[in-house]
């Protein structure tokens, strides 16, 4: 990778490169000295805070409480779950000994956490009392990731969290799986600005040890789909081998209901993938660590009393509206390069100010994503800045829109099929169910059904690649 100042790969031309350029330039995150690992900076870190607290928010005021677990899982309580021990096995990181001494039973670090959290479960759960049981852990996973590695987006450890609820009765638990993912998506299109498409996973890609999944998927400006985040039905798949049982009002033992969903730092290499451009990141002003910020400019020591002091007054009039806002201070660098130093950061809006702005009464704006400058007013500020925050927004997700809606297509015709997906779209194709044609298609061209949407129409069609009768319409893709 290039060591110059600023992005030097092109998006369009070198889409890999240009990545991860932004990742290390923009102080996002750096490699780890073990392959697959990567160390997240405070700006990185700044942002997947801002995701934390937006999501821990809606998911305390729906109910649920967060939770810790270790990060250590004993091998014969991995294996309750045979499904799901034989789907994680092969990814799976093995502690065999403590010092010199071998341990009797390996120790997994965690992949998931379904069954440690489910044997603490049977313990607290007794009675009809004691439900629903809504716990959310934020914690990392360790899953071995040694080949295509990518920083956020294939890593072997990485940041997420991971809620596991029981319930009652198979209906308040399937309820629990939708609302999640209702809670998943607003997240990602109110908040990253990021379309998504929402429906289930096929028998073959759900959850090991799921009854269904429900997943949301998303495609990246070079054609290949992100899984943004998965909401599991487990029905009583755990329930039964971890002994998670309780009494019904009516003082009979009956096993419980139960869901498992999550989200990761993936949501961070989404963002950067969607959004960015050949400057660097460009962030939606909702998850930005920073909105606004302010750069003085100035040439003598007067100069600079003043405009340092009209800056403090600005900085001072936002955060009070709640906005981040930073002043950059920094003598020992220009202002073009603090102007290339923000924009390679995304940050969404930046206020330059000087003695002619001063003598004016007016600042200069400066949108990060469309680069467009404007004049605002010094008695306008507080409406000014919140307005163009908001547009800032709402511009991203339309702009994101409009990309998810060229790269979807509909195609019937199997030959049409594979030359359109070289040119890296959502292929909405007609499938009849059967696991053998989605094995074929995935054999022969590397994609596979990322998600049978709910919104999907019946169609009349037959099955892109038997020509059965179709079942439903399926978004075939390559993914990451």
């Amino acid at each position: 990778m290039s060591k110059e100042i600023g992005i030097t790969a092109k998006k369009n031309e070198n889409f890999s490169e240009w990545y991860t350029q932004v990742v290390i330039k923009a102080e996002l995150a750096d490699y780890a000295p073990v392959k697959g690992l990567i160390v997240l900076r405070p700006y990185g870190y700044s942002i997947w805070e801002s995701l934390k607290n937006s999501l821990d928010e809606k998911l305390k005021n729906t109910g649920h409480q967060n939770g810790f677990l270790p990060i250590l899982i004993p091998e014969s309580l991995l294996s309750k779950e045979s499904k799901h021990f034989a789907g994680f096995n092969p990814e799976v990181f093995w502690v065999t000994h403590s010092g010199n001494s071998e341990l009797g039973d390996k120790l997994a670090l965690r992949p998931t956490s379904e069954t440690l959290a489910y044997s603490m479960y049977s313990k607290w759960i007794k009675s009809w009392r004691d439900l629903p049981l809504k716990i959310n852990f934020w914690n990392t996973a360790l899953r071995a990731e040694i080949k295509a590695t990518k920083p956020f987006l294939r890593t072997s450890e990485f940041l997420w969290q991971e809620g596991h609820t029981v319930h009652a009765t198979k209906e308040e638990a399937e309820q629990e799986v939708m609302l999640i993912l209702e809670i998943y998506k607003k997240t990602v299109e109110e908040e990253l600005a990021i379309p998504v498409i929402t429906g289930k996973k096929t028998e073959k890609e759900k959850f090991v040890g799921a009854v269904y999944t429900t997943t949301m998927e998303a495609i990246m400006p070079d054609g290949k789909a992100l899984q943004m985040g998965t909401s599991h039905f487990l029905g009583q798949n755990f329930s039964k081998p971890f002994d998670v049982k309780f009494l019904d009002k009516e003082n009979v033992e009956k096993f419980a209901w139960q869901t498992s969903w999550g989200v990761s730092w993936r949501l961070i290499g989404a963002l950067i993938m969607v959004h960015g451009d050949d400057k660097g990141l460009v962030l939606p002003p909702r998850v930005a660590p920073i909105q606004v910020v302010i750069v003085p400019i100035y040439y003598s020591e007067s100069d600079k009393e003043q405009v340092i002091k009209k800056s403090k007054e600005i900085e001072d009039t936002l955060s009070k509206k709640k906005i981040r806002v930073h002043i950059d201070t920094r003598d020992e660098f220009t202002p073009g390069y603090k102007f290339h130093d923000w924009e390679m950061k995304g940050v969404p809006l930046r206020i330059e100010i000087g003695p002619k702005d001063l003598a004016k009464d007016k600042m200069v704006l400066v949108r990060r994503d469309s680069q467009k400058k404007t004049d605002l007013s010094f008695d306008n500020i507080e409406i000014g800045i919140e307005s163009m925050l908001n547009e800032i927004q709402q511009s991203l997700f339309e702009k994101a829109k409009n990309l998810l809606a060229e790269k979807t297509k509909d195609v019937l015709d199997f030959e049409k099929f594979k030359s359109e997906l070289e040119k890296g779209l959502f292929l909405n194709s007609p499938w009849c169910g059967d696991q053998k044609c989605e094995e074929k298609i995935e054999e022969t061209t590397g994609a596979d059904i990322r998600v049978l949407p709910f919104d999907s129409k019946k169609s009349d069609a037959p099955c892109i690649i038997c020509k059965k009768p179709s079942k439903e319409m399926a978004i075939f893709g390559r993914g990451y």
